[in-house]
Order: structure tokens, then C-alpha cells, then sequence
């Protein structure tokens, strides 16, 4: 009885009772799969964290307008190498599932065609300079006023006031101002940066969840939303255990290396063949275990219950002499043979795998955490799968489990590859206008 339309409300009488829907954009295509399958979004953002934030809402089944500038496109298309047929890595990434146009926001016709997208879309993400949207006519006021319904987030470097705001962010500066890089690093060496941009990640799952609850919320207030989120914040709230620590004590926590601030022995130690196993002795019940793994039953009796280590506390106080008996042990064997030790023993371990173990491991392609897509360009590429794993029922008396996902996973778009369709088919410009913009370099179609 109830069917599905593309119109932004419907209201019609069934049985005599007036039901009003708002059901938003519900294509009929091979793409119309996955949880959020029927909600737009308009992203004009570029680099990593906004991306990362509307590639996953893209791998749920939304409908991803990537907006990007004529000729260059998203910074992250240029950084090179590495790359597959000249096709940037980086942005490959972090842009599958999505739709490309190209247009120049600095042209009044640009700006209009963005304005008429928002207009017939649920979310607009956005990541530049605050201030910058409202100068082009993009900011979140006037937006509103054109669309109620649309959930706006905007992400940049530090926050859209305060004394940073008009600042540039980059990952690298938000690790360093917000801690991160004077926590990571081997013990007695310099600062360290994580080996990926970890703060523009959580950022961009940050403003992914917040996205998500403000979609629910229009579902009973029929509004949108206005989302802030910065890397500054993000970084400042992932600093958890040691950031309260500091709040609470004044300590001002050490770099480590692999090591844990609170918890002896949680830190990876080198193996007789030079390679590395990482464990977590959580208790001290793990502790007295680890003992009769690594020592003669005599010796491991006497450490389990030596007054430097009888308790966390004891071994946290005590961590540079429990610290060195148990690398002297660990060095005895290659890390094969301390693999196949601790395998039963409850104690949480693993080998510190390089990128070609990492690739190789059973459990990670068990997990099937690479997934392949057709690139026009590139061919077959390789891209990391969702994390998550994510059924839902699919309605019927059976009840079967379906992914959330979309179906069939879809490769980065070319530079304007969908500026021409994305025109055609949803802002109903004839060929001749299109034309016209194309000629006037308003717009870019692949």
C-alpha cells in the first residue's frame, strides 16, 4: 500500500485517517541499498577527516554528492605518489561510494547550483575556513532558511571561534597543540607523530555519529541541526585516561614507547629472532600465569609473589626492574615459539605485525577487511573494508538478517564524473543550460 516516491513530503489519506510522510530522495536504482538508503548529502569537503565522516554514511547506503573544485578537485587527488594509473591513493581512500561534481563556488551560478542541491538534500558537510561558507552564501542561516530539515555539520582545525579559529588545521598541527605528539615516542626520545592522521579519523567518526543522531532526532522534530566539530577537540577528548589523569593530579605523563601508563607489564618486547610480541597483563592472577610461562616453576613462584610486583601498583612503581627480567626471558626464544606459548594462556597477546604480515593474517582476512572495486581509470583497486558489521531484518515473516551496507560497493569517482547527471537528473537542467555553465567554466564534466 505505501509506496516509496522521490518527494520530500507526501501526505494522502489511507482508511480515513490522514497519515503525513516525509521520505526523502528514495532512489529505485542498484544503488538503493543499505540503512540510510534515501538520505542525501552534500559534501564539500576534502582532505581526510570530512570525507572519512561522508564515505562511511556513503558505505550505509546515503547518496554522496562530493562537491570539488574545477581542474584540481580535492587536495588529496594531486598527493602522489603513491598511486595506481596516476590516480591518487590518498584520496582513493577515502572517497568510495560517492558522486564527484565539479563546480566553481566563486561563480554565482556555482554557488546557486550548491544552494539548489541543499535545498533537495537531508545533510550538508562542509570542512573550510569558518566564515568562509557564509561569505559564499553557504553558511548554515541561510541554508536553513532554504531547507528547515537539512542537518549542517561543519568540521575545521580548532573551532568555528575563539583565538584559533581563522587558523588552517591539519592533523599533524591538532596532534601536536592538542598533546597527542608529547605522549607518543619512545621513552627518553623525541616526540612522535602517530603513523597515520589519527585525529582527522576520529574526527570524521565523530561527525559521522552526530550526524546519525541528528537524523534520528528530525524523525520526531521534523528539523534539522547545526553540528561543530574540530580536530583540536577531537584531540583534546581522545587524550581519555591520561588527560584526567592530568586534570585530577598535575602528572604529566612520560612518552613510553609501547608502554602503558598505568598498567606493568602492557607493552611489546623483543623476541630472540628479533621480531616483537605485545601483551596486557590485566591482574594479577595474568601475572602469576605470565610468570609460570616465562620461568622455571621455582623462579616463577618467587616473582608472582614478590613483594616489587605483587600488585599492579608494585609492578607500576617497580616497572624498570620487572621491565628487564622479562625482556632478558622474552630474547631466550624466536617469537614463533612465544606465539604457540601464550595461545591458551588468557593473557591477551599478539605479534607486532609490519603491513605485510598485517595483510597476510588470518584473522584480518577472515574479517574480510580489504574489499575490491572497478575503477574506470585504475582498474581493480583495493580499498580497506568497513570495520563493522552491521545486519538488519529484512521484513519478512523469516526475519532474515541483511546488511546495512550497500550491496555492491562502489569505486572514487573521476574528477566531474556525475557534475552532468547530478545536474540532469536531480536540479532538472536541460542540456542547453548545461552547456552553457560548461562553456563558461562554471562547471567540469568528465
Amino acid at each position: 500500500l505505501l509506496q516509496m516516491y522521490t518527494l520530500q513530503n507526501l501526505t494522502f489519506k489511507c482508511l480515513r485517517s490522514e497519515v503525513s510522510l516525509c521520505i526523502r530522495q528514495y532512489c529505485q536504482s542498484n544503488e538503493a541499498s543499505g540503512c540510510l538508503r534515501g538520505i542525501r548529502v552534500l559534501d564539500l569537503t576534502r582532505i581526510l577527516a570530512g570525507p572519512m565522516c561522508t564515505m562511511l554514511l556513503a558505505d550505509l547506503g546515503a547518496d554522496v554528492i562530493k562537491v570539488e573544485k574545477p581542474g584540481s578537485g580535492d587536495e588529496t587527488r594531486n598527493w602522489i605518489p603513491p598511486s595506481v594509473a596516476q590516480e591518487s591513493l590518498y584520496f582513493l581512500t577515502v572517497n568510495r561510494n560517492k558522486k564527484s561534481i565539479a563546480v566553481d563556488l566563486k561563480r554565482r551560478e556555482g554557488m546557486q547550483i550548491v544552494k539548489e542541491l541543499a535545498i533537495k538534500s537531508d545533510v550538508f558537510v562542509e570542512n573550510y575556513l569558518p566564515g568562509k561558507m557564509d561569505e559564499l552564501g553557504l553558511g548554515y542561516k541561510e541554508l536553513k532558511n532554504l531547507n528547515p530539515r537539512l542537518i549542517y555539520c561543519s568540521i575545521s582545525g580548532f573551532g568555528n571561534d575563539g583565538p584559533y579559529a581563522e587558523r588552517a588545521g591539519l592533523d599533524l598541527i591538532a596532534a601536536s597543540v592538542g598533546g597527542l605528539m608529547s605522549i607518543t615516542g619512545p621513552e627518553n626520545g623525541d616526540p612522535c607523530k602517530v603513523g597515520i592522521a589519527i585525529t582527522d579519523v576520529t574526527t570524521g567518526l565523530y561527525a559521522k555519529g552526530s550526524i546519525l543522531a541528528a537524523l534520528y532526532n528530525r524523525q520526531t522534530t521534523g528539523l534539522g541541526s547545526k553540528i561543530e566539530c574540530n580536530l583540536l577537540s577531537t584531540q583534546v577528548s581522545t587524550l581519555i585516561n591520561l588527560g584526567v589523569n592530568y586534570l585530577n593530579t598535575g602528572t604529566v605523563a612520560p612518552r613510553r614507547g609501547t608502554a602503558h601508563e598505568s598498567i606493568v607489564p602492557y607493552q611489546s618486547f623483543e623476541c630472540g629472532d628479533g621480531k616483537w610480541l605485545t601483551i596486557g597483563v590485566l591482574n594479577n592472577l595474568m601475572f602469576q600465569k605470565l610468570c609460570e610461562l616465562l620461568f622455571s616453576p621455582a623462579l616463577s613462584s618467587n616473582l608472582s609473589k614478590d613483594e616489587r610486583f605483587i600488585s599492579n601498583a608494585k609492578r607500576v612503581e617497580n616497572r624498570a626492574e620487572l621491565i628487564q627480567l622479562l625482556s632478558k626471558q622474552f630474547k631466550k626464544q624466536p617469537l614463533k615459539y612465544w606465539l604457540k606459548t601464550f595461545e591458551e594462556s588468557g593473557i591477551p597477546f599478539g605479534p607486532l605485525n609490519d603491513l605485510d604480515d598485517v595483510f597476510q593474517d588470518p584473522q584480518v582476512i577472515h574479517n574480510k577487511s580489504v574489499l575490491e572495486v572497478d575503477h574506470k581509470i585504475a582498474g581493480k583497486i583495493k580499498l580497506l573494508a568497513p570495520a563493522v558489521k552491521h545486519f538488519v531484518d529484512d521484513g519478512s515473516k523469516s526475519n532474515e538478517q541483511v546488511s546495512a551496507f550497500r550491496e555492491k560497493m562502489i569505486a572514487p569517482p573521476l574528477l566531474g564524473e556525475h557534475t552532468r547527471s547530478v545536474l540532469s537528473n536531480i536540479l532538472n537542467y536541460d542540456k542547453q543550460k548545461i552547456a552553457t555553465l560548461l562553456e563558461k567554466q562554471v562547471i567540469q564534466c568528465k
